[in-house]
């Protein structure tokens, strides 16, 4: 079997901006295994919040070249690689690449019923209180909006959006830009908007505080877990747990760190990163544990690959074996 990687662009629709800076492009990186009959894929988003770049995680990958050659598969990945970007996309590969080889679904593989068509979450970037309301009014025919926030004035951003979207369910994720003493305002203006989950309101390692808050609204770890090594840390801070294949490091150990979640009482969104349809196929079979989905990321493209995921305004189906899995 040989390894082959290669990283691509993708163009955002304008632009995506969130509290750490903004983008017009989605860099990816794409892992293909194939024996010479059957190519197997996967597509990760190297993430510089966790300290990724693209040339590390395209040598990592590259790195396990000879290891997939002599027939390493997705267990002695989990014992070779750390959770993250570049695991990532050698796991799916290898799960597409297995399901591929055998003429069955990686559902099948995974001892998972087919998945089903879910509704995902669409994303508002983060901007002035005019600039969201505007968003939102363009967005509002969607069931479910993530707000992304950053800080100082985001209650007026979320009153703002509810404004444009009165009928719209609402997630913010304030992307870590929240400190103890803004808390208080924030949930409140939350709660007063209808919000239903707000996503990692405190900086990862910083969260402590949420232990001793009374709460209306659940709370998402996002930035504050990564893979089922974290989970203990979670509890009494934080009511779900958003997965997203690139910081649990592939398939394989996000369907673990879901069915540790639920064991544990905490609801499940299942993420994603601004990426192509390729990079949101194999997340798709996270869908029956999740209570939200937010598998958004074709939809923030000015183009996606062909073939994609097909989606039906907010309505995301399930990938066909020529995309993935």
């Amino acid at each position: 079997m040989r390894l082959d990687v290669a990283v691509e662009r993708w163009p955002i629709a304008g632009r995506f901006t969130i509290a750490r800076g903004s983008r017009t492009e989605a860099v990816v990186v794409v892992a293909r295994i194939t024996d010479g009959r059957v190519t197997g894929q996967g597509e990760c988003v190297p993430y510089a919040r966790y300290g990724e770049t693209v040339e590390g995680v395209r040598d990592l990958i590259a790195a396990q070249g000879e290891a997939i050659a002599a027939g390493a598969g997705q267990q002695d990945l989990l014992a070779r690689m750390k959770a993250g970007a570049a695991r990532n996309a050698l796991d799916c590969a290898l799960w597409d690449f297995e399901a591929k080889t055998r003429g069955v679904r990686a559902h099948d593989l995974a001892g998972l019923p087919a998945p089903a068509p879910a509704t995902t979450a669409y994303t508002l970037s983060l901007g002035t209180p005019e600039e969201m309301e505007a968003a939102a009014r363009a967005a509002a025919h969607r069931p479910l909006l993530k707000v992304k926030l950053g800080g100082a004035g985001d209650p007026a951003r979320i009153a703002a959006v509810r404004r444009g979207a009165p009928d719209s369910r609402l997630i913010v994720d304030a992307n870590e830009a929240w400190r103890p003493d803004t808390l208080q305002a924030n949930l409140a203006a939350c709660a007063a908007a209808g919000v239903g989950l707000i996503e990692q309101p405190l900086p990862a390692g910083d969260d402590a505080p949420l232990e001793d808050i009374a709460r209306t609204i659940p709370l998402c770890a996002d930035e504050s877990l990564h893979d089922r090594a974290g989970l203990d840390v979670l509890a009494g801070r934080y009511d779900a747990i958003n997965i997203k294949l690139d910081k649990a490091g592939g398939l394989t150990e996000a369907l673990l760190l879901a069915r540790a979640a639920r064991e544990r009482g905490l609801s499940i969104m299942v993420g994603c990163m601004v990426g192509t349809s390729l990079a949101m196929a194999p997340a798709m079979l996270l869908s029956g544990f999740a209570d939200y989905v937010d598998l958004d990321g074709p939809l923030l493209l000015a183009r996606d690959r062909e073939p994609g995921l097909r989606f039906e305004g907010s309505i995301v189906h399930p990938p066909e074996p020529a995309l993935w899995g």
